[in-house]
């Protein structure tokens, strides 16, 4: 076998011309039965393929006689989305298991080499006349993954019953943003987890859970406003949690589309607003009086930064082609505290526990504010190194490069 350093995958790329075919093997050592995430491991391999367009399916026998490119899979393996590209579209790759066991788990070649990579699914070495290039998953180009804005090293697993569990929390982990503020990545991971798990094997949708995220919106608008804040604060924690697991259901199914896409963003995007809109009325109710003034000035500062934020983001990936939070560590670092909902939610939590809802509004115009000033700094150092012809690249792809 040729096992390189880690680096490039530089094997043949497969011509536009030929359409690789999927060949799960299910007699290597298992029959594809085992179940993650609410399907087998086969029914999730042949699903990630056919997205990535390998649409063709052929058995072992039927593959030995096609003189073509092959993506032959164990059937009782999971394998991280950014790894499907590769293997779809490179000939003359092995590929090994992520784990301990340094498994062959994958291979793409000609459809004529059926037989010899059965045996290499077996645990035989490779022959050398197939010229494979051997490379486990952190040696691949699929660290970052873009649609995520994160870079760690994709999985590539043997499921047994014993390692199902510790795979399963791999799995989930491995659809969490890498840049995204403190709450999402920390407290909700493993309730969120349990629930998701749950669900999993159900027919519930990931739409279906963004519309109860949509139902706590407007429970938490109607508290607000009445001036119920204890109601409309655990509306509000509950429509965050809910947010969390609709995308990771949709994720760890293989469910995603683009309506769910755009149903859950677009409720993400909208609602804020109207919260903060809807808690300044409550004040009255609540027995809190502010000016008109007053009041449109700590709303204006809230909303209007807000919305300057969302237009530096926008700025960033239009002029400078790079999203502004996956700069450098410390951008990522303020990701995950900037005055964005979850961390906003915060300040108003501990304002109604204090008994002072109309202080939390108070805190997050002052927070929004000065966030705005950091969010500002930061373009305009990203603008300057761009002028100075200093490349704007993600610190995430670097340190990958340097391990």
């Amino acid at each position: 076998m040729d096992k390189k350093v880690p680096g490039h995958v530089s094997g043949v790329v497969t011509p536009h011309h030929l359409s690789p075919a999927l060949c799960i093997v299910e007699n290597a050592g298992s029959d594809g039965g085992m179940s993650v995430w609410g399907m087998t491991t086969s029914q999730r391999l042949r699903k990630q393929f056919e997205r990535e367009g390998l649409v063709e399916t052929v058995t072992l026998a039927e593959a030995i006689e096609r003189d073509g490119p092959v993506v032959f899979v164990r059937g009782d393996v999971v394998l991280d989305q950014p790894i499907i590209p590769t293997l779809a579209r490179r000939l003359n790759l092995l590929l090994l298991s992520g784990d301990d066991t340094s498994r062959s788990v994958a291979v793409a070649t000609n459809g004529k080499n059926a037989e010899a990579v059965e045996k290499i699914f077996a645990g035989e070495n490779a022959p050398d006349d197939l010229h494979l290039l051997v490379r486990t998953p952190a040696e691949l180009d699929a660290a970052f993954w873009d649609k995520l804005r994160k870079n760690e090293v994709p999985y590539a697993l043997t499921v047994t019953p014993e390692k199902k569990d510790a795979i399963e929390w791999r799995m989930f982990m491995g659809t969490y943003k890498g840049a995204t503020d403190f709450v999402t990545k920390h407290v909700w991971p493993r309730p969120a987890f349990y629930l998701t798990r749950a669900i999993a094997p159900t027919s519930i949708t990931p739409n279906m859970v963004t519309t109860l995220s949509a139902v706590m919106v407007v429970l938490a608008f109607w508290w607000f406003w009445q001036g119920q804040y204890g109601l409309g604060i655990i509306a509000a924690w509950m429509m965050t949690f809910l947010d969390t697991v609709d995308g990771k259901l949709a994720r760890t199914t293989l469910t995603a589309s683009k309506w769910g896409d755009i149903f859950d963003h677009g409720i993400d995007l909208i609602h804020p607003p109207f919260w903060y809109y809807a808690w300044a009325v409550g004040l009255a109710v609540a027995g809190i009086e502010w000016s008109d003034s007053f009041m449109w000035l700590v709303l204006a500062a809230i909303m209007g930064g807000y919305v300057v934020q969302r237009i530096m983001e926008g700025i960033a990936i239009k002029w400078l082609g790079i999203e502004i939070h996956i700069w450098r560590p410390i951008d990522t670092f303020f990701r995950s505290i900037t005055a964005r909902r979850n961390p906003n939610l915060v300040i108003m939590t501990f304002a109604v526990v204090i008994g002072r809802p109309d202080w939390g509004l108070v805190g997050v115009a002052a927070w929004t504010f000065i966030c705005l000033v950091i969010h500002g700094l930061q373009l305009v150092q990203a603008f300057v190194s761009k002028e100075r012809g200093k490349p704007l690249e993600t610190w995430m792809k670097k340190s990958r490069a340097g391990q």
